[in-house]
């Protein structure tokens, strides 16, 4: 269902609001989570999922948020979960203001280090012919 409004000339639809997605990637080094959308309730259930598979990976993580639109407790909930139990720092690269509001008012960006330019993921290295 679409929600329209009435403007002068006829209606307008209203874009829906932006539907929040996390993906994790895992290398040898480090796991990723990228998240974009909106973070919040409605993604509880994928949130825990992703935390749960970085925590298995037992390695540093890092948190690609340039695409977060909103964020709401359960964004915040996960970042304190992932600082306190995955190792090493965990590091947020290129958060928005909305993000990094929440870090500073929530003081949870004092366990977090911020990267304004995304470091890259390394690839798994391919194997050399030992010849």
């Amino acid at each position: 269902m679409r929600d329209v409004t009435e403007e002068p000339g006829g209606p307008t639809a209203v874009p829906a609001a932006e539907t929040g997605s996390v993906h994790v990637m895992v290398s040898t080094a480090r796991t990723r989570l990228v998240l974009s959308g909106e973070i919040d309730v409605a993604l509880a259930n994928e949130l825990t999922e992703a935390v749960s598979d970085a925590e298995r990976a037992g390695l540093p993580v890092e948190i690609d948020a340039r695409h977060v639109t909103f964020m709401d407790s359960s964004g915040v909930s996960m970042l304190a979960r992932l600082a306190h139990r995955t190792p090493g720092r965990l590091t947020m690269i290129e958060p928005p203001d909305v993000v990094r509001f929440l870090l500073e008012v929530t003081r949870i960006g004092e366990v977090i280090d911020v990267l304004d330019t995304d470091p890259g993921f390394p690839e798994d290295p391919t194997p050399t012919d030992a010849a």
